[in-house]
């Protein structure tokens, strides 16, 4: 792996030096300077990652995505195969705004294929985002949404499978992770056991 203990291909280009340890870069990406990647992440082929972007621990990036100045990305992210990121609201050729719009990809969070992510909002801690999906608004943290635009379909587990809530809004998952449906709608992971 070097001595720079994270690995970048020899046809990929790496212009930051913050790259967390076991990361690795796969061949004709682009990752440029005052980027910070995480631990033990994987940036597959053909992946863009604009100036100030900050990507958390154990993030797989598939290939094909361009992540663009204004997205953070927290640990245990998964970004699948052209999915879509974007930064600009009201985007026009040469004509530049003086800071892009955020968005906040929470902890665990799983981006399907091809999915298209506006910006501005945030994704949830654990959430799921179908293959194809259209995001427009935030999603809560546990909920699968799909479609375009996107809409809730149910609540997921840790691991993704679909949660089934008890007469006391009560549901374990495999794992015996306990979580509790509030009354506000959104999901709380009430006991963590894995």
């Amino acid at each position: 792996m070097s001595d720079r203990e994270y690995f970048v291909h020899e046809k990929a280009l790496c212009e930051t030096g913050s790259v967390g340890k076991g990361t690795r870069i796969w061949a004709f990406s682009h990752v440029m300077e005052n980027v910070v990647i995480g631990k033990d992440c994987n940036i597959g082929g053909h992946v863009f990652v604009e100036s100030g972007v900050k990507i958390g621990n154990n993030v797989t990036v598939k290939n094909g995505i361009s992540i663009w100045e204004g997205v953070e990305i927290e640990d245990d992210v998964f970004l699948g195969p052209n999915c879509v990121l974007t930064n600009d609201l009201l985007p026009r050729s040469k004509l530049y705004h003086a800071e892009n719009v955020k968005t906040f990809i929470k902890k665990g969070s799983s981006i399907g294929a091809n999915a298209t992510i506006l910006c501005g909002i945030t994704l949830g801690e654990y959430c799921m985002i179908g293959a194809g999906a259209v995001v427009t608004k935030s999603v809560s943290p546990f909920s699968l949404v799909v479609g375009n635009p996107a809409r809730f379909k149910y609540f997921v587990s840790i691991k993704g499978d679909k949660l089934v809530f008890d007469k006391e809004n009560i549901a374990l998952d495999s794992d015996n992770n306990k979580y509790k449906l509030a009354m506000d709608g959104t999901v709380q992971l009430l006991s963590y056991t894995t």
